[in-house]
């Protein structure tokens, strides 16, 4: 057993664990089910009930993940209290996996939402984490109140979970229920931290979050295979079927090279006081990353004659996730590097490409071609990026080094 007094957060070669890793793995899982799910509903035309039980399988998913690796970069001491812990954290994540699917099917229904287990893995997580928050206050003087305010209000809020559970109203009031409660769980960091931080290490969390961007994408190349072989299983092998393997790969590869053209490491430890936006401004992307995947499996179903939609649709449901993508990473780089007119303008003309490309398939283009069209967009956005923003992307980050607050480097 080792002493949780906190860690360096300036500490040199700070890398994820294996334990973190281990974690993660298991997010594979809730974001391969919530995908898939969400696909089955576009696929069969409910695009309410799939929108919102995909947004809130995604939110309970990556929030849970948020906490837990912002309070491991503070505190990770790798002893066996911390491991169990965590395995405890992991069995949650497990079980709300498993309640995604009926809580889909019981809002396509319509009566109320059939969320007991899906919110009793989610409270098991948040407890756990609740008793780690309890552990660093007893063994980090410093920040005791800082971690005794995560413990409480983290456990308040999870007393509102487990209301909404006894209560089981309609769809409308449980989800009215639930926007107050999403507001008080991303109200609690900022509350809690008021007063005191804790100590989160930059680099750390940039590669966290790079890691769970690079799990996300996974599920683009599963549903680029998906989409291959409803063309292949249909049709054979075909300039289509060529189209799509080179289309969905494409995809996946150009949206995590537009991820990590921005160096987070760098200018996260160089505007610490921007980390609320970093933190909080990554959902947007990570949904938007597990959606585009889910949109590739309903050009699968599309292409398979399964789909009850229209070709506009099948594509739609690919652009529209890369669009929030693009226009969510702009904003990130806008905010935590720089306000550059070239950037937006860029992300602009992506965005107008994109909505051409869902006006192409209503206009009877075939569904690979829309989606080779998506892929061109980003293309051109790498070029440019890589061709006309790395002066510049130097010079601001230079600039920030500067005008830093935080002198010390890691």
């Amino acid at each position: 057993m080792a002493r949780m007094g906190g860690r360096d957060p300036h500490e040199k070669h700070r890398t994820a664990t294996p334990l973190e890793l281990f974690f993660d793995l298991t997010f594979v899982i809730a974001f391969g089910v919530a995908g898939s799910q969400f696909a089955h509903e576009i696929a069969e035309a409910h695009f309410g009930a799939g929108l919102l039980g995909f947004t809130f399988a995604m939110f309970a998913v990556i929030w849970a993940w948020i906490n837990f690796t912002w309070f491991a970069s503070a505190y990770d001491n790798d002893d066996w209290v911390f491991r169990l812990v965590t395995m405890v954290q992991i069995m949650g994540v497990l079980i709300l996996a498993m309640g995604i699917e009926p809580m889909f099917h019981s809002l396509v229904e319509g009566r109320h939402v059939d969320n007991a287990v899906i919110v009793g893995g989610y409270v098991i997580m948040r407890l756990a984490l609740v008793a780690q928050w309890l552990r660093a206050a007893r063994q980090d003087p410093a920040r005791r109140d800082t971690c005794l305010r995560y413990a409480k209000y983290l456990a308040v809020v999870q007393l509102g979970w487990i209301a909404v559970l006894v209560l089981n109203t309609d769809v409308p009031t449980t989800f009215l229920m639930v926007s107050v409660l999403v507001a008080l769980e991303m109200a609690t960091p900022y509350a809690a931290e008021r007063k005191a931080t804790t100590p989160w290490h930059a680099h750390h969390i940039a590669e966290r979050y790079g890691l769970l961007a690079i799990i996300a994408l996974g599920e683009c190349l599963i549903g680029a295979i998906e989409t291959l072989r409803a063309i292949v299983a249909s049709h054979g092998w075909s300039v289509d079927a060529a189209l799509v393997g080179f289309g969905g790969t494409a995809l996946a590869f150009g949206m995590w090279w537009i991820y990590f053209i921005l160096p987070a490491g760098r200018v996260l430890h160089l505007r610490r006081h921007r980390s609320y936006f970093f933190g909080y401004g990554h959902v947007p992307i990570f949904v938007a990353i597990a959606a585009t995947g889910a949109g590739l499996h309903v050009a699968a179903y599309y292409i398979d004659h399964t789909a009850h939609i229209s070709a506009a649709v099948a594509v739609a449901s690919i652009a529209i996730p890369v669009a929030v993508f693009k226009a969510s990473l702009t904003a990130m780089f806008s905010i935590m590097v720089c306000y550059d007119r070239t950037v937006v303008a860029v992300a602009a003309g992506v965005l107008l490409v994109l909505g051409g490309s869902v006006g192409l398939a209503a206009a009877g283009v075939s569904v690979p071609v829309c989606m080779l069209v998506i892929v061109l967009a980003l293309a051109v956005s790498i070029v440019i990026d890589e061709k006309r923003g790395t002066k510049r992307l130097s010079a601001a980050l230079e600039h920030l080094e500067r005008t830093a607050k935080t002198p010390r480097p890691a």
